[in-house]
């Protein structure tokens, strides 16, 4: 069977050759792209196809005999399943009718690297994984920046406090100066007062001395 018989086949499950060939060429499209990516691509009954790496090695040439040097390279590789094994053994009778591969049970479809056999409610349970994986991080995240900026507060007011309090004994310092400068003159001109005072009295008493003599 080739790809043109293939599409006449699946175009008598579908019922229209045009929407068969775009079925086969969208599957083996995507499975090839996935082999390609390194990805495996598994079918639950059918089988698996996976990419190979072979290292370097040593081979004969068939025709000479002569050992030749193969390089590294990867191969595709395909691994039939149990069930197609079955089939093809005669362990189990092909049936009739119907899909002669089982559908898988629900719930066992497990993605792959690339997640290509993934169904909706593996994605969606995956997404809740990640979500319920994040919620912590994220709590952690707004606690760390709560306490950034409890503490950024905190610093901007004491420093504020501390800024209010140079302010005002800046400001004592400068009223007691003030009153110890007033101070300072007040007792200086008392000084000043007192020794002004005896001199007055002398010059009275010269003055009267100099009325007797002229008597």
């Amino acid at each position: 069977m080739n790809k043109a018989q293939l599409v006449e086949a699946v175009a008598e499950q579908l019922g229209g050759r045009k929407a068969a060939a775009e079925a086969v060429d969208a599957v083996l499209d995507t499975m090839v792209r996935a082999v390609v990516a390194g990805d495996r691509v598994s079918v639950t009954g059918f089988g698996t196809f996976e990419k190979v790496e072979r290292s370097a090695r040593f081979a004969r040439n068939p025709q000479t005999g002569e050992r030749v040097k193969v390089k590294k390279t990867a191969v595709p590789r395909f691994r039939p399943g149990q069930g197609f094994k079955d089939l093809v053994s005669g362990s189990k009778k092909l049936p009739k009718d119907g899909p002669s591969v089982k559908k898988a049970p629900k719930g066992s479809l497990t993605p792959g690297k690339s997640g290509v056999a993934a169904t909706p409610a593996a994605k969606r349970a995956a997404t809740k994984r990640a979500a319920a994986a994040a919620a912590p991080a994220t709590k952690k995240a707004a606690a760390k920046k709560a306490t950034t900026a409890k503490t950024a507060a905190a610093k901007k007011t004491a420093t504020t406090a501390a800024k209010k309090a140079t302010a005002v004994k800046k400001a004592t310092t400068t009223k007691t100066t003030a009153a110890k400068k007033t101070t300072t003159a007040a007792a200086t001109k008392k000084a000043a007062a007192k020794k002004t005072a005896p001199a007055k009295k002398t010059t009275a008493r010269k003055t009267t001395a100099r009325k007797s003599t002229a008597k």
